[in-house]
């Protein structure tokens, strides 16, 4: 088995690489998927979160309210860090049950937005750092998803640098050009990790 992390910053185009290393045979492990489920009605982390930050992070119904929880720890980093000490073993003990669960040969990635952040790299074979521009990054989140030029940056802010994820990455996809362009980097990488060793059982 070859294990793999993958990350890169907001608006980067992670979201395309993992879906084309998905089409290309991949175990792809979505790290946001999992940090959603973990969190449900019923489970230790909405428990844990509710101990932590009170009842007001909660929707009438009993399921996370994410813009109240959001407005607490967004730009407050000890809140931030008491969040991801509750949320990401959680995480990371979800995506071991997945990654156990696939064959023996197989290519696992796990896409992690927070992956350097969090000091994760060293459990992986290899690191995977999508790369774009900052204008370029800047300029998705305020045309592609309408968020205000200062909502880009600051969610920018929260994140690790370009050189940060650099330092730690096997493989760097640079994304400033056409989505062509970054699936063709994508095909590429994908066969010199089905030819690791590690990816042949």
């Amino acid at each position: 088995m070859m294990h793999v992390g993958l990350t890169g910053g907001v608006a980067s185009g992670k979201s395309v690489v993992a879906a084309r290393l998905a089409e290309l045979g991949a175990v792809v492990i979505d790290a946001d998927v999992l940090a959603r489920e973990v969190v449900e009605p019923g489970t230790p982390g909405l428990a844990g979160i509710t101990a932590a930050f009170g009842q007001e992070v909660l929707n009438p119904d009993g399921s996370l309210n994410r813009q109240a929880l959001g407005a607490i720890v967004f730009g407050d980093q000890l809140q931030r860090e008491k969040l991801n000490s509750i949320v990401h073993p959680l995480v990371r003990e979800a995506a071991g049950t997945l990654r156990n669960a696939a064959d023996a040969g197989a290519i696992v990635v796990e896409d992690i937005p927070l992956l350097v952040e969090t000091g994760q790299q060293e459990r992986f074979d290899a690191v995977v750092v999508v790369q774009a521009g900052r204008a370029e990054r800047i300029r998705r989140m305020v045309q592609d998803r309408g968020w205000s030029e200062e909502d880009a940056v600051s969610r920018m802010a929260a994140q690790a640098t370009d050189e940060q994820r650099a330092v730690v990455a096997d493989f760097v996809l640079e994304n400033s050009g056409t989505r062509q362009e970054l699936i063709d980097q994508v095909d590429a990488l994908y066969a010199q990790l089905a030819s690791h060793p590690e990816a042949k059982g």
